[in-house]
């Protein structure tokens, strides 16, 4: 393992609290019941809301469970201990509101006009063709 000289070390820790600065981070989190969003108020002073039944764990959650919000790793997850459920601050952000796998399965959920009349013009034909051997 290679040394560390105390000038790499304070870089590093110099980096670790510019990063704490500029990244948005949960300063808190509460559950909205006349919205039935998830609000979340950030360190850059920026608010971000979200609806419960978009995140992975929260999709049947009651309004009492959803509630009671903590929030961990110096703002960096929200927590539902009732749930069992954690969800990443940057992750929100992206768009991520779960697993790989649970976001793929939300994405083939989607439905649009054009799925629709897609759906009934195949349905028309015969339905899917079945896979050639």
């Amino acid at each position: 393992m290679a040394d560390l000289t105390d000038a790499e070390i304070e870089a590093a820790l110099e980096r670790g609290r510019l990063a704490q600065k500029t990244e948005p981070r949960a300063t808190s989190a509460r559950y909205d019941r006349k919205s039935g969003r998830i609000i979340v108020e950030l360190t850059n002073g920026c608010t971000f809301a979200f609806p419960p039944r978009m995140a992975q764990g929260l999709e049947t959650a009651t309004d009492d469970e959803l509630a009671t919000i903590e929030i961990l790793g110096a703002g960096y997850g929200l927590h539902w201990e009732a749930l069992d459920a954690d969800l990443s601050v940057p992750g929100l952000l992206a768009g991520l509101f779960g697993t790989k796998a649970y976001m793929a399965r939300r994405a083939g959920q989607v439905t649009s006009p054009a799925k629709a009349a897609a759906a009934r013009a195949n349905g028309a034909k015969g339905g899917r063709p079945r896979k050639q051997a």
